[in-house]
């Protein structure tokens, strides 16, 4: 990690890589200025969108349970204040939310609205479920030849509270539920606070500490905070779907679509290799998570600093990729 080693605005980082059941895991730096305290392999990090790709695996594992359907249109799960006029378009699917089809912006109605001075420092925490039905009720989709791959926050936020209105039980519940406990994820949380300060990393930005985010209804979108451990033990799932109790739900999200896109992760096939990729960002933390079936290889980066314009973060989570499928 020497690039990340010589950023100053890099508290500290902890990386994980495996190829060929082999696996090894480096800590650097401290979970917080302030303390002095150092990173080890679990330490709890704010994952910020990689939480997409766990929201998109609880649908697979409900739609197997057959308590949703991929091709469920919104409507069905959606409270009738929410539900949108009747339009020319057919409402996005369940499944079009999960693979950022669904045609939707980025950020739902009203959020920046809602966050208001908190839209640098905690921009999620104040977006309740009533605001985003108030959204929903005002969607107008588009057809479905102009429902192009779109990244949205608030598709996958949206879904998250879908799936947690057709259980009848809170996202963070759900989740732990239906993933974290059967995938054997026991450090990682999606819960509206933060993890125990004991455990978990400070965010930082600019080299300066700032608060972590929290969530309400767009939970599913950016809520999870993980370990690199556990995040090793959910790549080392992906890889041998048929060594867990999710095995059908686990190779459902990484099935390909004719039009490229997967449930809740980014896929590119690079020499015959398949690479499965997410990243994510929080007001203090990015993460990058990546495996690769073809080599049986994966690679977990996270570190304790805001996403910048220089991403050494993702830059370095992408190399080491690369080099543990490639070879350096």
């Amino acid at each position: 990690m020497t690039p990340l080693a010589a950023d100053t605005d890099v508290p500290g980082a902890v990386a994980a890589v495996m190829r060929d059941g082999q696996h090894a895991v480096l800590a650097t730096g401290v979970r917080d200025t302030r303390t002095g305290t150092a990173m080890t392999a679990d330490t709890v990090f704010e994952i910020g969108s990689v939480t997409k790709t766990f929201t998109a695996l609880l649908l697979a594992t409900m739609a197997e349970l057959h308590e949703v359907a991929y091709h469920d249109p919104i409507d069905l799960h959606l409270p009738e204040h929410g539900t949108p006029r009747p339009a020319g378009a057919p409402l996005p699917t369940l499944e079009e939310l999960a693979t950022h089809t669904a045609g939707l912006k980025r950020l739902p109605r009203g959020l920046i609205r809602r966050a208001g001075l908190r839209l640098r420092s905690d921009p999620y925490a104040r977006y309740t479920s009533g605001d985003l039905y108030r959204a929903t009720a005002r969607l107008r989709p588009r057809p479905p030849h102009r429902r192009t791959e779109r990244y949205s926050t608030f598709g996958m936020g949206l879904l998250g509270q879908l799936l947690s209105d057709a259980a009848g039980i809170p996202y963070p519940a759900l989740l732990a539920d239906r993933v974290l406990r059967p995938l054997g994820m026991t450090s990682t949380i999606a819960t509206g606070e933060a993890a125990a300060a004991d455990t978990s990393a400070r965010g930082h930005r600019g080299g300066k500490p700032v608060p972590a985010w929290t969530f309400d209804a767009l939970a599913g979108a950016g809520a999870v905070r993980s370990t690199a451990a556990d995040l090793m033990r959910y790549t080392q799932a992906h890889l041998r779907p048929e060594s867990t109790a999710l095995a059908p739900a686990l190779t459902a999200t990484q099935q390909v679509r004719p039009d490229g896109t997967c449930l809740g992760w980014q896929h590119r096939l690079i020499e015959g290799a398949n690479l499965y990729w997410h990243t994510g960002g929080t007001g203090g933390c990015t993460a990058f998570v990546g495996f690769c079936p073809d080599t049986a290889g994966a690679v977990v980066l996270l570190a304790n600093t805001a996403p910048s314009w220089r991403q050494p973060v993702i830059r370095t989570g992408r190399q080491l990729f690369r080099d543990v499928v490639f070879g350096p």
